[in-house]
């Protein structure tokens, strides 16, 4: 697909909690982006196959941006959760609720938890750039 001005027009946004080390870091996003895909309408982001000059082809990468940010703390995450439910904003996020025991445990141990007792790992945002960059703009890129 040639460049456009609509390259830009959505993304994919993380925003990881910086206080979790770096394994669970990892895990926490990769869960975050296999769920995110899952939310979206089908032809809502674009994937693209990159070809080689050998002819070998790199399958399914998106065309569209995916930022990885970083948040101090759990709350501020909550908050761009609370924004994203306010405008309409795609999202999955993971909490502390998600880590050991497997799905089934996991789940059980999230309903029994009050959301203000949850503490936020990740949230991952797709969207129009606009409405993203103007929850995200107070946090900084993931080094």
């Amino acid at each position: 697909m040639p460049a456009s001005s609509h390259d830009n027009e959505k993304q994919f946004v993380a925003i990881l909690n910086k206080k979790i080390e770096l394994g669970r870091t990892l895990n926490v996003l990769s869960h975050l982006s296999v769920g995110i895909s899952n939310v979206l309408e089908e032809g809502e982001a674009i994937f693209v196959d990159y070809q080689d000059l050998d002819n070998g082809i790199h399958p399914s990468l998106s065309h569209y941006p995916f930022i990885i940010l970083k948040s101090d703390n759990s709350n501020k995450i909550r908050k761009i959760r609370e924004q994203a439910i306010e405008k309409g904003i795609k999202f999955t996020d993971f909490t502390h609720t998600m880590i050991e025991g497997g799905s089934t445990i996991q789940q059980q141990i999230t309903s029994q938890t009050k959301e203000e007792d949850l503490e936020y790992l990740g949230i991952c945002l797709f969207g129009d750039v606009n409405v993203i960059k103007s929850m995200t703009r107070k946090f900084s890129l993931y080094k």
